[in-house]
């Protein structure tokens, strides 16, 4: 059985992991008859986000924490990923990429970006193995790799970005996949687009695919 690693920033798109992107790629992942175990760094968040206002408070929230309540409270902390347990590694969009996974939010292509996070993606990128990206979580790869081909859909100040760290931007609509055969780098826009739930869905079973046939060609 395929087995994926999920990477989350926290929990809610202002500040974390976009909810239905990460749900919506543990169904995809399911229902390519594979499984996953989820991770995320065990930091502080830089920005706490009422998701009701869109005001941000002065609450401290730990990013392990709160992606736990995406996860059901099964996860890891990111520190004990091992490349070699995993087919794949995967991290949805939502703020949290930008701010606790990076500081691309903040920074743009003078960002950096969290240890473990780094790590997971190197040590995937050298044992050859699919890195997928959903939204605006491509940024991130970019930043680690300084290389290969992605899409966050049409955004040009994203896409410049992309170039920036040394990459391939291709724009894209509505449940497209670009992938990187040289990097084995799968993305795909979903909330980067003005999308619903049915695009984000048709996004992320598209890219889980699409990881999964290229683990059975290998």
């Amino acid at each position: 059985m395929e087995k994926f690693a999920i990477i989350l920033s926290g929990s809610g798109v202002y500040d974390g992991s976009e909810i239905h992107e990460t749900t919506m790629t543990m169904l995809a992942i399911k229902r390519q008859g594979a499984d996953y175990d989820i991770f995320a760094p065990d930091i502080d968040q830089h920005h706490v986000i009422n998701h009701y206002t869109g005001e941000m408070t002065d609450d401290k929230r730990n990013v392990l924490v709160e992606s736990a309540r995406i996860a059901r409270g099964d996860i890891k902390p990111l520190s004990r990923f091992e490349a070699s347990v995993y087919d794949a590694i995967v991290m949805p969009g939502g703020f949290g990429a930008a701010k606790n996974l990076s500081s691309f939010a903040f920074h743009g292509t003078s960002c950096t970006v969290e240890t473990d996070t780094e790590n997971a993606i190197k040590s995937m990128h050298e044992q050859g193995k699919p890195i997928g990206a959903l939204c605006i979580s491509p940024v991130v790869v970019a930043a680690v790799l300084e290389k290969g081909k992605y899409t966050i859909g049409q955004d040009k100040e994203s896409s410049e970005a992309i170039a920036g760290f040394g990459g391939e931007h291709v724009q894209t609509t509505h449940g497209e996949v670009i992938i990187d055969k040289e990097n084995n780098i799968f993305t795909t826009p979903c909330y980067m687009l003005d999308a619903n739930i049915l695009h984000i869905a048709k996004g992320a079973e598209n890219i889980i695919k699409a990881i999964s046939d290229q683990l059975g060609n290998n």
